[in-house]
């Protein structure tokens, strides 16, 4: 790798890095090329990498970037969409553009001359080193089992020139069928690891303890109870040799009696003191909802806290998350009248096959996307808590009309969310698996002063064909934000829907 000074813009040389095509990749100070934990390595990326985060090129620190020119072709046919595929296309050929200005592309460009990067994720090498980002223009040969000219055949021929010169190669990609492929090839391949959380482990929101009855009772006669009297409780590793699990802010503790199952109780750590408050059932419904089981319990809790800015709800079909956030939701802009709307929102994102256009104006094609919403929103407008005396004289559906004529309620695509600041409203969205770390980052990023934001899913159906159980964006989120003072997290699992409901959640 050789250094060159290249003029910027204002006449001051950036020093840029370019990698030859006939030398081995070059290591870290200090590091040598034969030790694979520190030799420096080629990582190739597949077009699905940008599109899921624009800013992939810049977080692989010392190691090098590889990008195949059929994938600068691809995104230069998705920058046309006007979804958020389109606007991830336009945001990484934004960041080969700038890259472009200080460097050759096509030798080698050390992106570490950009930084600081302002609102971009980038992660640096040991002492801030940083590596290169390399647009691949060469037509490589291929192995007679990927001779077929397709897109991602080329990608490949790409990460696998690299290994077939001893380089030490990595095929990034998020297409399951381009990593068997690759794989069977002997290239290292890997998804997208960046943003990735352990699904098995993911953070549920409460813990259960064991605990002396007394420390019961004296939550519920103290109104307060001092964390350091659960220390001894809690879970940790083997005695020994690993500190308590801690309790986070906002997290639940559900208490139960050593000697009497039946003597239990349930607090929360209040935002990030030393203490943990009780937590009871609301003493009035709720949009004409009660609470069914201890989770419903807690979720109610945050979903009417206004102190709790962010509230994540996880569960499986059946288990409320969307209804206890609408009927929250309801209570806190048409009841207690907190915010000034209740905004739903929900990714559009089919199941199965797409059935296509949808005739109509943008509310008409809305509401086969806004379906299951609407189904909520019936359910707690026609038995359950009725608003005004005169609720009986109108339809469900002249009640929904006229909340949504006045403005007090509002259905939108995620389509539509940026660019726009949203303060002052409680805003819910819906199915948040199917968005991207990124995806989510966007929507929070809108919320304004005075707004309660609240995500739900179920990470067990996602039908985001490059996201899945540790990848999505509602995952990401549970697991990034977990210690703040202002975030909540429940995972629901008792399916409280109807028995055949729960019957099909347990056994199909």
């Amino acid at each position: 790798m050789t250094t060159a000074a290249r003029p910027s813009a204002g006449g001051r040389p950036i020093a840029t890095a370019r990698t030859t095509h006939d030398s081995a990749a070059a290591a870290p100070q200090g590091a040598t090329t034969s030790d694979p934990r520190t030799q420096v390595k080629h990582f190739v990326l597949d077009t699905n990498i940008l599109l899921h985060n624009p800013d992939a090129i810049f977080v692989f620190k010392e190691h090098h970037v590889v990008i195949p020119f059929t994938v600068i072709e691809e995104l230069d046919k998705m920058k046309r969409k006007e979804d958020d595929l389109g606007r991830n296309a336009r945001a990484a050929i934004r960041h080969l553009d700038r890259l472009r200005a200080i460097g050759s592309l096509g030798e080698g460009v050390n992106w570490g001359a950009l930084l600081p990067l302002a609102g971009t994720a980038h992660a640096v090498g040991p002492g801030g080193a940083t590596g290169t980002i390399r647009v691949d223009v060469a037509e490589h040969p291929r192995p007679a089992s990927i001779a077929d000219p397709a897109p991602d055949n080329f990608i490949i021929a790409s990460a696998w020139s690299l290994k077939e010169r001893g380089l030490h190669t990595v095929f990034v990609t998020k297409d399951l069928s381009a990593r068997i492929k690759s794989d069977s090839l002997g290239i290292i391949t890997e998804d997208f690891n960046n943003q990735r959380v352990d699904a098995d482990r993911l953070y549920h929101g409460f813990e259960t303890l064991d605990v002396e009855g007394e420390l019961i009772d004296e939550l519920y006669r103290d109104r307060l109870l001092p964390l350091s009297r659960l220390v001894g409780y809690l879970h940790g590793g083997e005695q020994g040799e690993f500190e308590p699990a801690p309790i986070n802010p906002n997290q639940y503790v559900v208490l139960r009696n050593k000697d009497d199952e039946n003597h239990t109780g349930l607090a929360r750590r209040l935002s990030d003191t030393d203490h943990a408050i009780p937590v009871s059932a609301p003493r009035k419904l709720v949009s004409g909802l009660a609470p069914r089981n201890v989770q419903q319990t807690m979720a109610l809790d945050a979903l009417m806290d206004d102190d709790i800015k962010l509230v994540t709800l996880l569960g499986g079909a059946g288990t409320g998350k969307t209804l206890l956030a609408i009927a929250a939701g309801m209570a806190k802009v048409f009841g207690e009248e907190r915010y000034d709307k209740l905004l739903v929102a929900r990714p559009i994102m089919p199941m199965g096959r797409d059935i296509g256009y949808l005739p109509g104006d943008k509310d008409e094609k809305l509401t086969a996307w806004m379906q299951p919403i609407f189904d909520n929103l019936q359910y707690l407008l026609s038995t359950r808590g009725a608003q005004s005396p005169q609720a009986d004289s109108h339809s469900v559906e002249q009640r929904i009309g006229k909340l949504m004529a006045d403005g007090k309620l509002v259905l939108e695509p995620l389509t539509y969310i940026r660019g726009r600041s949203i303060p002052h409203q409680f805003m819910i969205v819906d199915e948040a698996q199917n968005l991207t770390p990124h995806e989510i980052k966007t929507i929070a990023s809108r919320v304004g002063e005075g707004t309660k934001l609240v995500l739900t899913g179920d990470i067990a159906q996602i039908d985001n064909p490059y996201l899945d159980m540790s990848s999505n964006g509602l995952s990401y989120t549970i697991e990034k934000m977990k210690g703040v003072r202002l975030f909540a997290h429940i995972t629901l699992t008792r399916s409280e829907r109807s028995e055949l409901a729960s019957l099909a959640a347990s056994r199909l």
